[in-house]
């Protein structure tokens, strides 16, 4: 994957959970070289998904240094990493920025995921923020070379796994004392 990612919003008309139909301007991210790569690009995808006409309204440079996908995810997030590194001619300690967005359910998970994603990394860091995402979709780049298709496969997987339904009943187990129950009253 290319290190360009471009924000493409892309306003058509939607039916929603009850039926209706209205129209919706989304954002989307696709990996290419330039602007004009990325209408094309976000043009072919789009198509496969919205039967009916669509617009693209804005398509701007997105600052997301990597993109990651995690198995069971649906939602994108954005989290802001600061490295840190130390300045041997001021004496001073600086931070450095990038932003990340990887794939969780939630908040939490987004933060394990991202601490997942920097285990790796030589240096310091903190992460500072981390903030849901409008992204719908993320559509990366692969040429098509032997070598690549196993590695689109793997994103497309990860990116298209629907989180686990585990909803579990927690039984309360909280008593009260009488009394202080009636005094409350």
């Amino acid at each position: 994957m290319s290190g360009m990612w471009y924000e493409c919003k892309v306003k058509y008309r939607k039916t929603d959970d009850i039926g209706a139909q209205k129209v919706t301007t989304e954002p989307y991210l696709v990996d290419a070289l330039s602007y004009t790569e990325a209408e094309s690009r976000i043009n072919e995808e789009m198509k496969a998904y919205v039967s009916e006409e669509f617009k693209i309204t804005n398509i701007k440079v997105a600052n997301y240094a990597e993109i990651h996908p995690f198995e069971n995810a649906d939602r994108w997030f954005k989290s802001r990493v600061s490295l840190m590194a130390y300045d041997e001619e001021s004496g001073k300690e600086r931070k450095t920025n990038m932003y990340l967005l990887v794939q969780a359910n939630d908040v939490r998970e987004a933060y394990d995921n991202t601490i997942e994603v920097m285990k790796g990394s030589m240096g310091d860091y903190t992460i500072p923020a981390i903030s849901e995402s409008p992204i719908m979709d993320v559509f990366p780049y692969f040429s098509g070379e032997e070598g690549e298709l196993e590695q689109m496969e793997k994103f497309n997987a990860l990116k298209a796994s629907k989180p686990e339904n585990n909803t579990t009943e927690i039984e309360d187990t909280m008593e009260f004392n009488d009394e202080v129950v009636a005094e409350s009253y």
